[in-house]
């Protein structure tokens, strides 16, 4: 709403030009969200107990823990904050998502804790226990035949509801501020001072927006530590070709089959230069790895902490065959209940060709050599 202020009855010629930017409702929606930042605290740091890792030892970050069930929470606050004080969202606007799952989870919740409709938009094979935690939210769901379909598609529904795409791949990487102690790798390092050796050798931080990796590699760079950041990256997925080619315009017709990380084309989020190392992990490899991490915990864990886990096993691997020293740490992504019907069932993995008698005698070997 515009409105027209006369600035005095002798000057009826002056005006002032005033538009309604929804101050109260912005003021109160920020409030909401810092509380429940508050409630949430924070997630744990786990050490695994592997016989041989004493010199390299690996810890979890557990982003499990949060009340939508992944490190996206973080993520969706820092969106929805970011949208808010930029006025792209207001008490009526309808948010739309383009994400394989749980980013749309969490970015649901938070509407829901606002009162604002939201649609995720999303491939059509994504897990049914995420479209259903959505619906869950009060969130709708868009399906889309292929993973680079999103995009446009969002878009459309954008225009079409005079909504507001939040667009995740672009704005992650400048949503979160990277520089305070309160993000994912300032958490990380609040949480290692009490152990034996507090600064980690290596982070290991698979790639989905990239916003995340993003995050991690500028704090490590604006804190001047001697930390490394290791991407390891998945099949049908072009972050570790733009990395070794510098050729940022590499796309690829296929999604990725490791939900939540992997793209097929290369995120405005994800930023190369603060990346140290990335390792090309097979899809069956980060499922049969996704499988021994949830055997260790004693609990299911998601496909991309497989991948994560992976990395972290061959960055250790390498650490070892020079003599080097110190912590690894990585993240656990998502809990696996949520894909129990899919990466954690046999026929299921079977009927997608990730059952690997191959990979699961490699990660023995990893762990046991």
């Amino acid at each position: 709403m515009q409105q027209v202020l006369q600035v005095a009855e002798a000057n009826p010629q002056y005006s002032l030009c005033q538009h309604n930017t929804h101050q109260a409702w912005a003021s109160a929606a920020l409030d909401k969200l810092e509380r429940e930042k508050q409630r949430a605290v924070d997630t744990h740091l786990i050490m695994l107990d592997l016989p041989g890792f004493e010199e390299t030892p690996i810890y979890f970050k557990d982003e499990s823990t949060h009340p939508t069930g992944s490190l996206k929470h973080r993520l969706a606050q820092s969106l929805f904050a970011n949208a808010i004080c930029h006025g792209y969202v207001g008490p009526k606007t309808t948010v739309i998502e383009a994400s394989s799952g749980s980013t749309a989870v969490s970015e649901a919740y938070f509407a829901q804790l606002l009162g604002l409709p939201f649609i995720a938009v999303m491939q059509k094979d994504t897990s049914p226990t995420k479209i259903n935690s959505i619906k869950h939210y009060g969130g709708k769901c868009h399906l889309v035949e292929r993973g680079d379909q999103v995009y446009a598609e969002s878009e459309r529904l954008a225009k079409e509801t005079n909504g507001h795409y939040m667009d995740q791949f672009t704005n992650a990487a400048v949503a979160t501020d990277w520089r305070s102690d309160k993000c994912i790798a300032g958490s990380i390092l609040s949480q290692m001072e009490r152990e034996p050796n507090p600064v980690p050798a290596w982070i290991v931080m698979a790639a989905g927006t990239g916003g995340n990796s993003a995050t991690i590699g500028r704090y490590l760079r604006y804190h001047k530590l001697a930390t490394k950041l290791c991407v390891p990256d998945v099949e049908n997925s072009v972050f570790m070709d733009a990395w070794t080619t510098g050729d940022n315009s590499i796309t690829c017709d296929l999604g990725s089959r490791i939900e939540g990380i992997g793209r097929p084309r290369v995120e405005p989020a994800f930023k190369p230069d603060v990346v140290d190392a990335m390792i090309k992990v097979p899809d069956a490899a980060s499922v049969a790895v996704m499988l021994k991490l949830s055997e260790l915990l004693g609990r299911p864990v998601g496909p991309s902490s497989g991948t994560n886990f992976y990395g972290a096993l061959i960055i250790a691997k390498k650490m070892q065959e020079d003599g080097e020293k110190g912590p690894i740490v990585s993240v656990i992504c998502d809990g696996g209940y949520r894909y129990l019907d899919t990466y954690h069932n046999r026929e299921w993995r079977l009927q997608k060709n990730l059952e690997s008698p191959r990979f699961v005698a490699e990660v023995e070997d990893l762990l046991h050599r």
